[in-house]
């Protein structure tokens, strides 16, 4: 008779990082989700696939304690749709407080500027919260802002060339 050999499953989610990453925070969403942070990056494993967002390409993340349901979104280009990132968690663990913590260190500066009476645009420097890479710019437009229109762009190249003086960065 052949002896029974019983493998556990193991409960604990896991996510497969790059080398020199660690998790520090992890949830399992209730579709079975898994949701981690490490220092450089926000990951998503869903379906057998697995998604890693770096800090600085996370345009917002919000909570809604009513639902616990948690939104993250990606940086994304002017007039195309963003990748979103939608999970219920019932226990979110540190995980929320990680997400503030990475996305606020990657942001160098952010200046709102005013195009007419209370429209106007963002001018946002991010980098890589590690400093790794260089400093990435974006213009991020309030409703109703066309950025073809020659005003506009040119209020923004403005914008952008105080701002890398502000910085530091010619």
């Amino acid at each position: 008779m052949m002896p029974i050999s019983w493998r556990r499953r193991s409960l604990v989610p896991s996510v497969t990082v790059p080398r020199g990453e660690k998790v520090l925070a992890m949830t399992t969403a209730t579709d079975g989700a898994v949701l981690a942070g490490t220092r450089d990056a926000f990951y998503v494993v869903r379906d057998g696939e697995t998604r890693r967002v770096a800090w600085e390409q996370v345009e917002a993340a919000n909570w809604d304690r009513d639902t616990d349901t948690f939104r993250l979104s990606e940086v994304g280009s002017w007039g195309e749709a963003r990748p979103v990132h939608t999970a219920t968690l019932t226990d979110p663990g540190r995980l929320l407080e990680l997400v503030r913590e990475r996305v606020t260190a990657s942001v160098v500066l952010q200046r709102h500027v005013t195009l007419g009476r209370s429209r106007g645009l963002r001018v946002i420097a991010r980098r890589a919260p590690s400093g790794a890479g260089g400093v990435q710019w974006v213009y991020e437009y309030d409703e109703g802002v066309d950025p073809d229109d020659p005003e506009v762009r040119a209020a923004a190249g403005e914008a952008l060339e105080l701002a890398r003086r502000d910085v530091g960065m010619p």
